[in-house]
């Protein structure tokens, strides 16, 4: 069922989105050749313990999962394409890194997403994450009043397909709110016109996800959590929680 925020309750969200922000601003300062994917995470976890926040990622379990997620971030390394699991891994020369991260304030949630690379970047790494931050100023620039959630979508699948790039069919942006994952669901391609319209106090997680190859194929790795491409191509993922006021879109995790 889908809830709409008041202007009160969006300000709130708004302060929740200021600390992903500031996580991910700090966990992308960090992140280098060397450092371990669990120490980014400790970094994510330092700015949240500041902010007096929670993670919505920390425990979570979704019916998928074998287990609850042991982390506050989400990080995904070149062929994984979302849901990574930080781990000893140590960052590489040329790495593709995608960091998902969400926090909690006085009940509210926010959720934000990006990709970058660590030391010599690849061209063709460096496109794939200017066409996925083009695809999520597409979807953000869609979502006005009087669209459907479908012209979100349409404008982001209108970008990712345009490049050549592959999307994952069943996963896509959300509705977010007093949860992490709300009503309605925001796919990365879609018909314009279709859908739920949109209103003055809907709030959703816009999150164009990436396929190098130009495929949709992707598998779950053996943790049950990392989505990998079939063909071992890179992937990005950006996100960023948007509010759909009278006044136009609103994103609330700045960064």
């Amino acid at each position: 069922m889908m809830e709409l925020k008041t202007d009160t309750s969006i300000e709130a969200m708004h302060a929740a989105g200021q600390v992903v922000g500031r996580a991910l601003t700090a966990v992308r300062k960090a992140a280098a050749v060397g450092v371990t994917l669990l120490e980014l995470d400790e970094v994510a976890r330092e700015v949240l313990r500041e902010a007096g926040a929670t993670s919505p990622f920390l425990g979570y379990r979704p019916s998928f999962a074998p287990t609850p997620f042991p982390a506050v971030i989400c990080a995904s390394v070149n062929d994984a394409i979302v849901h990574g699991i930080p781990d000893r891994y140590r960052l590489r020369d040329g790495d593709l890194v995608s960091i998902d991260c969400g926090a909690v304030v006085d009940g509210w949630a926010g959720d934000s997403a990006i990709s970058f690379t660590v030391g010599r970047a690849r061209p063709a790494d460096v496109t794939l994450i200017e066409t996925a931050e083009r695809a999520l100023a597409a979807g953000i620039a869609a979502a006005v009043v009087g669209n459907r959630i479908g012209d979100i979508a349409h404008a982001v699948g209108t970008v990712c397909r345009t490049a050549g790039y592959g999307i994952m069919e069943d996963y896509g942006g959300h509705g977010i709110g007093r949860r992490m994952h709300e009503d309605p669901p925001v796919p990365n391609e879609g018909r314009p016109g279709r859908g739920l319209p949109l209103r003055h106090g809907m709030v959703l997680a816009i999150e164009p996800m990436l396929i190098a190859g130009g495929t949709d194929a992707y598998h779950a790795a053996p943790d049950g959590w990392t989505l990998r491409t079939n063909d071992g191509s890179r992937a990005a993922h950006t996100e960023h929680t948007v509010a759909i006021t009278e006044a136009g879109p609103r994103i609330l995790t700045e960064r």
